[in-house]
This record gives structure tokens, C-alpha cells and sequence, in this order.
């Protein structure tokens, strides 16, 4: 086959592509630039976007004897991401940026260009695997190494996405192992550390970042009986499960701390209260979207087992879930996935996104536009 493999600069990414050539396919390896302003972007480990991740991507690629290319997308990422974050947050919710990125960038702009280029498949260095039914259709299912699995943030992945995807990191044992791998190759970035947290966030300080991108406006913190409790310069600065930084004027009755349950952007208030109202019973999700082809009771309206899992490296718990169609306040019937938890998860914020499993296979997912608490009365 013909493949586009995806160069973050990162060993993972340069052994599935060693990978992928000693299968013999034809690999062309591209590197997407994704901020027209590089010295905003980390350097050292801690982003997937850093400075020296281009020329380390182009090392792998000579090494590796393939072409190598850079494909600016950061218009795209600019406006599918990092203003989406923004507008997330604005709007009181929390969002997941490496999942927009996944969905609007490495497998929507960069997949549609590849097809364009007549390449057949696009491989990339994600911990997840792609196996097929017994009619040949696509199914998104976890790595062989659950601690590295990152087949959560590729839930977003759609039928026709899943059928031009290459994971060949899918079955390694280890991260050892393909660190390994790459320094027996030659690789530079054998030993180059893993990622994380936001790239675009130069210095890590999200609050401080938002704080000049978002208009803040004072407001009240109220309990979760609707009583004030204390003030804050603006509502957007607070995530769910936050305990620290609260400064409220009125102790709780009991003397225990109180955490951020809620955010509430349109009333500007800030909702705390006990450690155990934190327990969400329940998700309600929209923009559902499904790994490849849904199962059975999508269609016909049946609620299902699963599992439920709310973040990247959280661990997913047994849930009951059902997909309704609900009129919205436009008219415009749209999916809604209800998840009951058979297990409460905490600090579950809406925006974050909800992805259902059954077994290793991934099922789907929800940008959570709900999450409540059964214990905690409605406001």
C-alpha cells in the first residue's frame, strides 16, 4: 500500500513508521507544522508540538531511507483547536484538545489530503488496533499494552477514518520494547521522553493562558443548596473538582473542605460543595459518533452494557447506555447518548468526552453536555 506516515518528531511515531516500511509498503513520512509561530510551541519533552520535533522527524525519515515532508495545517489547527478550546472553556466546559486534534486534524485534514494524494492509508504511532469482522468492516479495539492503550483518544474515529488507519504499534508488549526497537534501528529518538500536556500552552499555566483570551466578569460561589458562599473574578478560571483557590468567606458546617461541583457560565456562578456530591450517576452526551459501524441496539433504540471511561488514562467503569433522538432548540432531531453509571466516576466535567467500550472494543463516543449527581439536588 501506499502510506502517509505521521511524524511528531517522537519514537513512537518513527518505529511504526520503520514499521510499516520493513512490511514492505511505500512510505512517504509528513510532519504537520502546526503554529506559523514555532517559538510558542515548547521546546524539550513536555508538548507533542515542540521546535526540535521537525528536524527529529526528518532524521527518522533519512534513517529510514523515506521522503520527507512538512504540510503547514496551522490555519486549520489554529480554528479547530485551539480556538475550539477557547470556546469550550467560555462556554463553562472542559475540552479535550489532543481529542480535537485526533478528530479535526490528524484524521479528518490530514486523512482527506492523503486520499487526495492517492495514498491508501495513513499510519501513525497511537497505542490502539484496528481489526475487522467477519464481513471485513473496521473495529477500533485497545493496544495489546493497556498502560500505554490510547484508543480513547481515537474514539472519535469514524467507519470510513478507521478503514485508511495504520496503528503497527498495536500488538508491542511495552513502551520498552519499541524504545528498544528504535535503538536497534538507529533511530535518534530512542530515548527522546514522551509527551504531554498541552502544546499550544507555552508554559503550562492553562488558568494564566485563558486569562487573556477569555473576559473575565466577577460573580458569586454558591453551595449546592443555592446559598452564596463567597466571590470570584470570573467563573471560567475554575474546573470541576477543584478544591484549592476557592477563597470562601463562609466555612462549611461541617468544617470539611468544598470543592467546585459545577460551572456555570450563563448565571456566572460557581457551585461547591461536599467531597461526595463530586460522584457523577450519570452522563448525557451529544456530537455521539461511532467507531466504525454501530452495534445492533443503536438502531433499534435498546439500552446496552459497556463500559464508560472519561478520560485519556482514566479507568473505564460498567455503565448501561441508550441513544435517543431528541429535537433541539433549533428543530433539528440530533443523537443523544444517555450513560448510567453502575459506578459513580468523580470530577466529571461536561466537555470532556465520554468514550463506551465492550470489552477491548471501542464503541463510540460523546462530548459530555451533562453530568449529574442523583445525591445532589438540582439547583
Amino acid at each position: 500500500m501506499r502510506v502517509l506516515a505521521a511524524m511528531s518528531g517522537g519514537v513512537d511515531s518513527a518505529v511504526a513508521a520503520a514499521r510499516a516500511v520493513e512490511a514492505g509498503h511505500d512510505v512517504v513520512g509528513v510532519h504537520l507544522a502546526l503554529s506559523r509561530m514555532p517559538g510558542t510551541l515548547r521546546t524539550g519533552s513536555r508538548g507533542c508540538c515542540t521546535i526540535e520535533d521537525s528536524t527529529d522527524a526528518w532524521r527518522a525519515c533519512e534513517k529510514l531511507g523515506i521522503p520527507y515532508y512538512v504540510w503547514d495545517f496551522s490555519e486549520r489547527f489554529k480554528e479547530d483547536v485551539v480556538q475550539d478550546f477557547i470556546d469550550e472553556y467560555a462556554a463553562g466546559r472542559t475540552p479535550n484538545p489532543c481529542m480535537r486534534c485526533n478528530e479535526r486534524i490528524k484524521f479528518a485534514a490530514l486523512l482527506e489530503k492523503a486520499l487526495a494524494l492517492g495514498f491508501d492509508a495513513v499510519c501513525t504511532g497511537h497505542y490502539a488496533k484496528v481489526l475487522t469482522d467477519a464481513d471485513g468492516n473496521p473495529e477500533l479495539h485497545r493496544a495489546a499494552d493497556w498502560a500505554k492503550d490510547q484508543s480513547y483518544v481515537l474514539g472519535v474515529l469514524t467507519h470510513e477514518q478507521l478503514k485508511h488507519s495504520m496503528f503497527p504499534l498495536a500488538d508491542t508488549p511495552s513502551k520498552a520494547e519499541v524504545r528498544a526497537e528504535a535503538e536497534r534501528r538507529g533511530l535518534s529518538v530512542a530515548k527522546k521522553p514522551d509527551s504531554h500536556d498541552i502544546c499550544f500552552i507555552s508554559d503550562g499555566d492553562t488558568a494564566g493562558w485563558l486569562a487573556e483570551k477569555i473576559e473575565m466578569t466577577d460573580g458569586e460561589i454558591v453551595d449546592e443548596t443555592g446559598a452564596t458562599v463567597g466571590a470570584h473574578t470570573g467563573a471560567n478560571q475554575f474546573t470541576v473538582g477543584q478544591r484549592r483557590g476557592l477563597k470562601l468567606g463562609t466555612p462549611a458546617a461541617d468544617g470539611k473542605p468544598r470543592f467546585v461541583l459545577e460551572i456555570r457560565p450563563k448565571e456566572n456562578k460557581v457551585v461547591v460543595g461536599p467531597h461526595a456530591l463530586l460522584a457523577i450517576d450519570e452522563l448525557r452526551g451529544i456530537k455521539v459518533s461511532w467507531a466504525g459501524l454501530p452495534i445492533a441496539e443503536v438502531a433499534t433504540g435498546a439500552e446496552f452494557d459497556c463500559y464508560a471511561q472519561v478520560r485519556a488514562h482514566g479507568d473505564p467503569v460498567p455503565a448501561r447506555a441508550i441513544v435517543e433522538q431528541v429535537a433541539g432548540d433549533d428543530g433539528v432531531s440530533r443523537a443523544r447518548l444517555t450513560v448510567t453509571l453502575v459506578e459513580p466516576l468523580r470530577g466529571v466535567a461536561p466537555g470532556q468526552t465520554v468514550v463506551l467500550y465492550q470489552g477491548s472494543r471501542v464503541l463510540g463516543q460523546a462530548t459530555i453536555d451533562s453530568a449529574r449527581s442523583l445525591a445532589r439536588p438540582e439547583l
